[in-house]
């Protein structure tokens, strides 16, 4: 018979951070509205505090699937944020990091100046430069900045989560050559030329489980051959897609067209039902902000190094 030092405990305990657009923590007067949800569904917390963090101490732990609880933040303005499955235990604190973007929002771009760029960003300000003369490169960048900023945040979205994927040999900015400066140059994806090696380079992660083959990759992306999605997180994974039949040679290199993007949702079904379908039906695209927002909590319950795109999302003055 167990003693009272020895019986199995029975609760679980969650902290839940609240973070910013410039990923810092919320500080603000109103108060948020946290809410934790048990994998039974069954609400346990419902709780408003003006303060960017809640310690929830005696969740139930049932030691079964009603562990995977869920956590959810709202503030009046802001759009909801949570995530889920939040695994506890009976014996480590359960952390996670949240971030609530506001309604009416804009980019700020002051991280991400020219000059700036190829201090800091030298992998990016030679991609942005290649192919044109240096005062074309940078007259062209900042025209996208001021003209379309969402195009812009959704580029530093890719290739910041870009620099986090790691292939058997560099990742996947190593090989890219030269952007493609169209519309193509969109707010959910960019195309660009690359060496053919990253091709095999993604295969070969395919096979050694980091990234899973696209089916039907030419439904979704009209023209390519091939598409590989990287299934590190719950959302917003980088996929990769090839256009084979769009070969050029770029510095003796010979490349092919590349299309990165990021979709809200790992499973095939619910990008298809939840995400392609409904924004073809209105004419949508996905937001870069909410890939930001999205890819930067999975960052951060992943325990890999911060998700730093060279902006951040603030509101409207």
């Amino acid at each position: 018979m167990a003693t009272a030092s020895t019986a199995p405990k029975t609760t679980a305990e969650m902290m839940v951070n609240v973070f910013n657009g410039s990923r810092r923590p919320i500080m603000i007067a109103k108060e948020l509205l946290y809410r934790i949800i048990d994998g039974n569904q069954t609400s346990v917390v419902t709780k408003f505090a003006a303060q960017p963090s809640l310690f929830a101490q005696k969740l139930p732990f049932h030691d079964n699937l009603g562990d995977n609880y869920t956590a959810i933040v709202s503030l009046d303005g802001y759009c909801q944020a949570g995530f889920f499955p939040i695994k506890v235990s009976a014996s480590v604190l359960a952390v996670v990091d949240l971030m609530l973007l506001p309604k009416d929002s804009r980019f700020n771009f002051d991280q991400a100046g020219w000059n700036i760029l190829q201090t800091e960003r030298p992998k990016l300000f030679s991609l942005l430069s290649a192919g044109v003369a240096p005062n074309l490169a940078q007259a062209r960048y900042e025209e996208i900045m001021t003209q379309r900023p969402k195009s812009l945040a959704s580029f530093f979205n890719l290739t910041s989560a870009m620099e986090q994927v790691h292939l058997p040999a560099g990742g996947p900015l190593d090989y890219l050559k030269q952007l493609k400066w169209d519309e193509s140059f969109a707010q959910d994806r960019f195309f660009a030329y690359a060496d053919k090696q990253l091709l095999n380079q993604v295969q070969l992660a395919a096979q050694q489980g980091m990234f899973a083959p696209e089916i039907g990759s030419g439904f979704f992306h009209p023209g390519a051959t091939s598409s590989y999605k990287q299934i590190q997180f719950g959302e917003a994974n980088v996929q990769l897609t090839f256009h084979e039949g769009d070969i050029t040679t770029i510095d003796s290199t010979e490349c092919v067209l590349v299309e990165p993007d990021i979709d809200y949702y790992k499973d095939p079904g619910a990008h298809a039902l939840l995400e392609v379908l409904v924004n073809r039906a209105t004419g949508g695209l996905t937001d870069p902000r909410t890939v930001y927002s999205l890819r930067w909590i999975a960052g951060r319950r992943a325990g890999i190094p911060e998700f730093n795109p060279p902006y951040t999302i603030e509101a409207l003055a």
